[in-house]
């Protein structure tokens, strides 16, 4: 039986649904139950030229070797002068640490506890959290009266840099 649309434009040169169905011997079983019309990607508006990220095919960086994103040594570089650079590194390490022993004995004479600064950090957290929902209801009311959020602060008693 020849039909009309998807199916015709799929059948080719065999003509018939049944001379289709044959022709996909060796195919998915889901190919052959499937109409083809099922098969094919949706179809897309046309492409307005230039707005392609890359060319067709490899891109130029994929056709040159692969280069890491890590300095090679230099080619007069002899292998103590990389050791000589990690060591500088360590010693550098080394001194920002004592610097920051020594910031934190300081703070501790000072009064300061860890479970002090734990406290104040969930505490920011959870102003932080309310602050947000209060954000969110100021936005949904602006929609609500057609105004932006930036007029309402008045209204509630709030400064703009809250």
């Amino acid at each position: 039986m020849k039909g009309e649309g998807a199916w015709s434009d799929r059948r080719g040169p065999q003509g018939t649904d049944s001379e289709y169905l044959a022709g996909l011997r060796g195919c998915s079983p889901a190919l052959a139950l499937d109409p083809p019309a099922l098969h094919t990607p949706p179809r897309r508006g046309p492409r307005t030229p230039g707005l392609r990220r890359t060319q067709p095919g490899l891109s130029k960086s994929c056709r040159g070797t692969f280069r890491s994103p890590r300095p090679s040594p230099k080619s007069g570089q002899a292998d103590g002068a990389g050791k000589e650079s990690l060591h500088l590194d360590i010693q550098k390490l080394k001194e920002k640490r004592d610097l920051l022993d020594k910031e934190i004995v300081q703070l501790i004479s000072e009064g300061y506890s860890v479970d002090e600064l734990e406290d104040h950090i969930s505490q920011l957290h959870e102003y932080n959290d309310i602050k947000d929902a209060g954000q969110m209801l100021l936005g949904k009311l602006a929609v609500i009266r057609g105004v932006t959020t930036k007029e309402l602060y008045p209204e509630f008693g709030l400064d703009v840099n809250d």
